[in-house]
């Protein structure tokens, strides 16, 4: 795909990037803002961190969607990734001193675990033609029960203690380039993969026959099953693979850059599993679009934080709606997307 095509087949979501930039220039204008003080490398760095998790999730959801099959309960799967890394890393520690290992083991864990439970969710999706919006609320529901209750099972409370989080990789020589050094190459090794498996995932899906077949199995489900692959089986594996990304996005929310679970509330994923939706959704159902939609959501949560650093005082309640602002933005100016034809609808390979 050259960047002409990919341009027109996503101008819409370019055109809406583009207002936006505008409409934030002419905020800044009107309001005096202090630009250079609020555009810092920290400020990158923090909304890089604030995108992994959503762009996690998110790639994973048009993983599954492309291929028919809405997974809409990431939100769910996160806060149970959250929940079994914070967990997983309790436990294995004994309880005692928690080391980079532990906590590289909850990572695992909450992985594993997840794409365990996505199995039930596909079969019951794909096999037995469950309605997928039920099926996903349903986990939505649990993960919002189960986590806080397993949580005062293990640690009598609905939040976990503090737990350390993984430690930043810092590449030399690379992370002395001025900016793109401290926000790429010092930064934790979950937002690096993070950028690596969207490089990744678009390859995978644009530039592979694997890829083909999950666009395919969305797009004409029939053709795909003349060619004599089997639907189902391509649908089986990216669910799995949605529910294990949305389990490693708990994980990066809970201890990879987070210090334990917490279950108050909605839980520490406070959103972000929707929130992924929508940025596949602006991103056109390409990874690199996903992942700039993330860090364009991730940048306005950590607003909040920059305010406080420059001395702007808004009320916390007001900065915190700064994302679900941002998503209203966005879907207002991407308007309508064309979704894959095949969405939600069950395949019967014996027909």
């Amino acid at each position: 795909m050259s960047v002409g095509d990919y341009a027109a087949r996503n101008r819409t979501a370019i055109g809406g990037g583009a207002i936006a930039v505008v409409l934030l220039a002419v905020v800044a204008a009107v309001f005096d803002l202090p630009v250079g003080e609020l555009l810092t490398v920290g400020m990158a760095e923090r909304s890089l961190r604030a995108a992994t998790p959503i762009a996690l999730a998110a790639i994973g959801g048009l993983y599954a969607e492309k291929s028919g099959v809405f997974n809409i309960g990431l939100e769910g799967f996160m806060i149970l990734g959250a929940l079994t890394a914070a967990a997983g890393t309790w436990i294995v520690s004994g309880e005692g001193s928690i080391t980079q290992v532990d906590l590289w083991f909850g990572v695992l864990a909450a992985i594993v675990v997840c794409a365990l439970l996505t199995v039930i969710f596909a079969v019951l999706t794909i096999r037995y033609e469950a309605d997928q919006i039920v099926a996903g609320l349903a986990v939505w529901f649990i993960g919002l029960g189960f986590g806080p209750f397993t949580a005062t099972v293990i640690w009598g409370g609905v939040s976990s203690p503090s737990l350390p989080n993984i430690d930043n990789v810092t590449v030399p020589l690379l992370a002395e380039i001025p900016v793109l050094g401290r926000v790429l190459f010092d930064a934790s090794p979950l937002v690096l993969f993070t950028i690596l498996i969207t490089a990744v995932a678009w390859v995978v899906l644009y530039r592979t026959r694997y890829g083909y077949w999950v666009q395919a199995a969305g797009e004409n489900p029939e053709a795909l099953d003349t060619a004599g692959v089997d639907v189902n089986r391509v649908r089986y594996a990216t669910v799995i693979f949605s529910g294990a990304m949305a389990g490693l996005a708990g994980a990066v929310l809970s201890i990879g850059i987070g210090s334990g679970f917490t279950g108050t509330g909605v839980t520490m994923v406070d959103g972000r599993g929707w929130i992924a939706i929508v940025a596949y959704l602006f991103g056109n159902y390409n990874p690199v679009g996903a992942f700039a939609a993330s860090l364009l959501f991730g940048a306005t949560d950590m607003l909040q934080v920059q305010f406080q650093t420059v001395g702007i005082s808004l009320p916390g309640s007001i900065v915190g709606l700064f994302p679900y602002a941002a998503v209203l933005v966005v879907l207002t100016l991407v308007g309508y997307t064309r979704v894959p034809a095949a969405v939600g609808e069950p395949y019967d390979t014996e027909e």
